[in-house]
């Protein structure tokens, strides 16, 4: 029987601008069931997951739920929780982790100054500190949004975990489930999609390096879609796999057609125009679509490298 999955992959749908999107990360550990909208469908206190969403909305912040991978009891009330922030606009990087007894406390985050990079409020409400292990390795497994999710995430997740690699969640939504197993690494913002366990382990391997792998890559969540395909053609047109090196510092127009400046951290600017088109022939977006569409998709039409004078010009 097909999947979302299979076909998307049969078809060899780019994943490359599909990116989830959040300039901040918020991770709070809810060991349990999940449900669709896991924030108010989990054991976590459904009032709070629905003032979580509230408190971030539009500010840049995304908040999932996270649990460790392997078998999920049932337990409604772990004693201590692990929470994580992560802002991942280049130059401007950094994770924060935290321990709390009291979920609540999240509601004492200022919103607005962790989307805009500032950490000291997630430090000040949680005790916060640098996180000082390796990259974190977010599975989407949430099979209540789509099967596919849990059937290739889960198995994925538990693969990375027995094979000892560090910071491996199951995390609750990234989207993108005709990609599955999809996976984000943070605190870079990298997402990845028909993920496998040995190439994402070199993801991780690289990004203790401070490097980005661009093959499988959908794009870094601190840009919008065209932004991210974008910066990926940038990179690979330049070579250049330095996590913190390229910035979308403009983009222009609107769908169907942007013109998006990329600039590198050692000046220069790139031009590059993407398109908006349609994934055809009709397809499933997800296992639980009841009708066939054709997904958006970012298309790179050009790439060019600016003058000083045309970086200017922007």
């Amino acid at each position: 029987m097909s999947t979302c999955t299979s076909v998307a992959r049969d078809l060899d749908e780019p994943m490359s601008g599909t990116a989830p999107t959040a300039r901040t990360w918020l991770l709070v550990e809810q060991p349990g069931p999940w449900g669709a909208k896991a924030l108010v469908s989990s054991h976590l206190d459904p009032v709070l997951g629905r003032a979580l969403e509230a408190a971030a909305k539009d500010t840049g912040v995304r908040v999932v739920l996270i649990r460790r991978p392997g078998p999920h009891a049932d337990f409604r009330t772990p004693r201590l929780r692990r929470v994580y922030a992560a802002h991942t606009v280049p130059g401007r990087v950094w994770i924060r982790s935290a321990t709390t007894s009291d979920p609540s406390r999240l509601l004492d985050l200022d919103f607005a100054a962790l989307g805009r990079g500032e950490a000291r409020s997630f430090d000040a409400a949680l005790d916060g500190r640098p996180h000082t292990g390796g990259p974190l390795a977010l599975v989407c497994t949430n099979g209540k949004r789509d099967r596919c999710c849990a059937l290739l995430g889960r198995p994925l997740a538990a693969e990375l975990a027995a094979s000892d690699v560090d910071g491996v969640w199951e995390v609750t939504h990234l989207g993108g489930h005709r990609f599955s197993p999809t996976a984000l690494v943070l605190p870079y913002g990298y997402a990845y999609g028909r993920a496998e366990a040995h190439a994402l382990k070199e993801v991780l391997y690289r990004a203790q390096e401070g490097r980005i792998v661009v093959e499988g890559s959908r794009g870094c969540s601190a840009w919008e879609r065209p932004g991210q395909a974008a910066e990926l053609a940038v990179r690979a047109a330049a070579g250049e796999y330095a996590a913190q090196a390229l910035t979308v510092v403009a983009t222009q127009g609107g769908a169907p057609r942007w013109e998006v400046t990329v600039a590198h951290a050692d000046g220069r600017h790139w031009r590059v125009v993407v398109a908006q088109g349609a994934s055809l022939p009709p397809r499933p977006e997800s296992c639980g679509a009841s009708v066939l569409g054709s997904p958006a998709r970012m298309d790179v039409e050009s790439v060019r490298e600016l003058t000083p004078a045309g970086a200017l010009a922007g």
